[in-house]
């Protein structure tokens, strides 16, 4: 196949191979979508050093917030159990587990919320296991997404393939496909087996660093799963596995913002992300990941000055959306049309002010 067919079929094959050992991975290297250099808006070199600068503070903060908040609501839940007083306790812990755990696994694995290491590492394995992500399996594979971001065949992360299994999303809102995934990945690595597509991205050496971790975790999910024997409660999966599934919806509330019927195969981050303006207590959980364009541009900024960052990009960048309701409203008629015209996408508008998208590789002949 020559590289302008192979082109072609990275764009206008339909269905497409998503999988990471398909041929549009090759593809993708063939015509210089993977490994890619990405556009990025133009500040000044002093500016962006300033604005990677990390403090141990503003993280230290929040994740006393976080933790504090967490033992809280479920010593409250588990006192009043099996109380229906104890549910409103649960449910605000679960937010904080299931969907808390989730933005800061993210943030810790960049290594930019703590400006100490070894805090981000620690605070990254408690992350990575109350929100069911492999730490070293999740490191490689956000790298990846990072460096391809929405490119069909290398990225391991895009959420809602084209055409997007809609019923597959909604149940995901209580973990009824992330969790089943995630402890069946967690008994396979446990009895030391990766699939080929996670052999694509993590190196050789590092498997034997993932089936260590998951005999851990599995090990907790026996005793946890004993003490509840035990007490003839459920209560010990209250507070360890169960907040994964009910308390995950705020963390796929917001995730569904941030690529899910944009451009694929593109190299400007303008083009595939998006930028949406939340509430505080939304902002807390979600540690910033609203300003998901900023992020993807500059991962390197801390969670905490990516509001800082926005302002700097705002004049280069597609108006943020004012909150959830203007994002779905997008979103939803988006993936409705794609069930019949999977070549469809939202396309970002650009203001004035900004310089022209970076346009994706031609094939060279």
């Amino acid at each position: 196949m020559s590289l302008a067919d192979a082109q072609g079929a990275h764009e206008k094959s339909f269905p497409r191979d998503y999988s990471l050992t398909g041929p549009l991975n090759r593809q993708a290297l063939d015509i210089g979508l993977a490994n890619a250099d990405w556009y990025k808006t133009e500040i000044p070199r002093a500016r962006m050093k300033e604005l990677m600068q990390r403090s141990d503070g503003p993280a230290t903060r929040d994740t006393i917030l976080w933790i504090g908040f967490m033992i809280i609501f479920a010593g409250l839940g588990a006192y009043l159990w099996p109380s229906p007083w104890s549910i409103p306790f649960f449910m605000a812990y679960g937010v904080l587990y299931g969907s808390g755990g989730d933005s800061r696994w993210h943030e810790f694995g960049h290594g930019t919320a703590f400006k100490t290491q070894w805090k981000n590492e620690f605070f990254y394995q408690i992350a990575c296991f109350v929100i069911m992500r492999n730490p070293v399996t999740w490191r490689w594979s956000h790298s990846r997404h990072h460096t391809d971001t929405i490119i069909v065949g290398r990225d391991p992360e895009i959420a809602a393939m084209r055409p997007p299994d809609l019923f597959k999303l909604l149940i995901n809102f209580v973990g009824l496909v992330d969790v089943p995934t995630a402890m069946s990945q967690m008994v396979r690595y446990t009895f030391g087996k990766l699939d080929d597509s996670e052999k694509d991205y993590i190196p050789a050496s590092e498997h034997e660093k993932v089936f260590f971790v998951a005999r851990i975790w599995f090990a907790i999910y026996l005793a946890t799963a004993a003490t509840a024997l035990w007490m003839h409660s459920i209560l010990p999966f209250m507070i360890i596995g169960l907040p994964r599934m009910y308390g995950c919806w705020h963390g796929l509330l917001c995730g569904v913002t941030q690529h899910i019927g944009l451009a694929e195969d593109v190299l400007d981050h303008r083009q595939n992300c998006r930028t949406v303006l939340m509430n505080p207590i939304s902002r807390f959980i979600y540690l910033n990941m609203n300003y998901h364009v900023e992020h993807h541009m500059f991962p390197m900024v801390p969670y905490y000055r990516l509001p800082e960052l926005h302002e700097l990009m705002k004049n280069d960048c597609p108006k943020p959306y004012s909150g959830f309701l203007e994002a779905y409203r997008e979103i939803i008629p988006t993936v409705i049309r794609q069930l019949r015209d999977p070549t469809y996408f939202a396309k970002r508008v650009l203001p004035e002010t900004a310089r022209p998208y970076k346009p994706a590789p031609e094939p060279v002949l």
